[in-house]
């Protein structure tokens, strides 16, 4: 009688795992995805972290303009409108700045534009952004990344698209 099953070693030798160049194939196949995942999902979140400073801006703006409604003058910081601890996406105060009048040690933190004209003559309003720092012109590369208020509310957005 003949056994048609195959011997022991035959069967071994059919339950191989993985060679050394299968996995560093799938090891560098996982690498170049996570190279380019990264960068793609730190550009959402900055791009989430932008959106979410002009909402904040805009109701901030909007908080600020009732008080002066009801007062017939801009508040003197955030705290007259209860949002002087209120804190950007990146953990930073938003910044507030009246402008009508502006005090004389204020005069140099008015935001200006590339031909260094104030950006707004009511008040500004703005984030200094993912570095935390900031210059009166949108032009310096501190202020690039700030997200601020122009055009006295007609534009909200970051100050290297203004």
């Amino acid at each position: 009688m003949r056994d048609d099953r195959p011997d022991r070693e035959t069967v071994q030798s059919g339950r191989r795992g993985f060679t050394l160049v299968e996995l560093l194939i799938a090891v560098a196949i996982v690498a170049v995805l996570v190279v380019v995942a990264v960068p793609s999902y730190q550009r959402y979140r900055d791009r989430v972290a932008v959106t979410q400073a002009e909402s904040d801006i805009v109701a901030i703006a909007a908080a600020i303009d009732l008080y002066r409604t009801d007062n017939r003058n801009f508040p003197n910081s955030l705290a007259d409108i209860n949002m002087a601890g209120r804190l950007d996406p990146w953990n930073h105060p938003y910044q507030y700045l009246n402008l009508s009048p502006v005090a004389p040690g204020n005069i140099g933190k008015v935001r200006r534009d590339k031909n260094l004209v104030p950006i707004n003559s009511d008040f500004d309003l703005y984030s200094m952004g993912k570095d935390g720092a900031s210059r009166s012109p949108l032009t310096a590369a501190v202020s690039q990344d700030d997200v601020v208020r122009g055009n006295d509310g007609r534009f909200v957005g970051l100050a290297s698209d203004y």
